[in-house]
């Protein structure tokens, strides 16, 4: 078997453009050309999915990047079938990068007769082939443990607490961490740590799935500049309503950082009348021309912090360096530096 020279990168379709980022910074880490595998990923006129590999991946070191996001289904069967192609190419190792893992919020059985989709899809991924999983704020923790696979999960909470710094400088005395539910206070109070700042809690009660009946704020948030923490955004219901009772009980402004924006059906169209100044996602899912085009809504790249994972894993050093700011800060210092 030939020895393993460069990490080579393969792209499906669910986030092209963050694949080309990624692709783009580890080439400045390189310094050399690194760019994205040829390959064609197309689909028959049935829909059926056809993947073809042109350049010669036997013995390489391939990584898969590709979103399990909307259409979810599309995207995961790219990534199984992407994986097969490559494994029956002889790569010696595949890694799934998959910046925004699809139905973990299936993560147990919630009542009866219901699945357990993510641990589903942990097995499909893991038959198809794929020998690690790099992935980006996982919506639990614990899916990690549904595969026998080595898996990274990487944290946006060292980017948002960068930015936070940067876009809040000079004002930090006033900065509030808000946890939109209490499921979420693990990840808020990572980032109130990061920054220095105090924390609050909305709580939230349903009456039946998908209705809140009520919200309560644990914790004094009058003349603060509140920020929401949360991994996932879907149709901007709950986070519209928790800015507003933020602003109801005092806080002078509210921002949102979230790190997957799915940002599906209404999303928009309710961030843009809500009274957030600001909600800032990631460009962990590959977002739409009207989120773009959304003056309230900012992407942050992940493109620097996914590149050095992948060159760390290729290494064989540390991934777990990036949850710190002193080794994270210089990957972002062309857009943070002065924060």
């Amino acid at each position: 078997m030939p020895a393993m020279t460069e990490p080579k990168l393969i792209s499906g379709n669910s986030n092209r453009p963050l694949a080309h980022a990624i692709a783009r910074r580890m080439s400045m880490h390189r310094g050399m050309n690194v760019s994205p595998v040829d390959a064609r990923v197309e689909r028959f006129n049935d829909q059926e999915i056809f993947v073809e590999v042109f350049d010669n991946v036997r013995g390489e070191d391939m990584y898969i990047i590709q979103s399990t996001s909307n259409p979810a289904n599309d995207n995961l069967m790219e990534l199984l079938i992407m994986t097969d192609a490559l494994r029956r190419s002889s790569a010696s190792r595949i890694t799934a990068v998959i910046p925004y893992f699809g139905y973990a919020r299936q993560d147990r059985r919630a009542k009866a007769r219901t699945p357990i989709s993510a641990k589903l899809v942990a097995n499909l991924l893991t038959e198809a082939g794929v020998d690690r999983v790099l992935t980006l704020d996982l919506h639990a923790t614990q899916i990690q443990g549904f595969f026998d696979i080595p898996v990274d999960n990487l944290y946006a909470a060292p980017i948002f607490a960068l930015d936070i710094k940067h876009n809040f400088k000079g004002r930090m005395d006033d900065v509030m961490v808000v946890s939109p539910d209490v499921g979420g206070v693990a990840r808020a109070r990572e980032i109130a740590q990061r920054i220095g700042a105090p924390m609050a809690i909305v709580d939230k009660r349903r009456e039946k799935a998908g209705e809140i009946a009520e919200m309560t704020v644990i914790g004094e948030v009058s003349g603060k500049t509140c920020i929401i923490v949360d991994d996932i955004c879907d149709t901007a219901g709950t986070l519209v309503k928790a800015a507003q009772l933020l602003v109801d009980h005092g806080a002078t402004e509210v921002h949102a950082y979230i790190t997957h924006g799915v940002l599906s059906g209404p999303a928009v169209e309710r961030v843009s009348k809500s009274v957030m100044k600001s909600l800032v996602i990631t460009d962990s899912i590959g977002q739409t021309e009207a989120v773009r085009a959304c003056d309230g809504i900012r992407i942050v790249p992940t493109a620097p912090m996914f590149a050095q994972a992948i060159l760390n894993i290729w290494n064989g050093t540390s991934v777990s360096s990036l949850f710190e700011l002193d080794t994270l800060g210089p990957i972002y210092e062309g857009l943070y530096s002065g924060g």
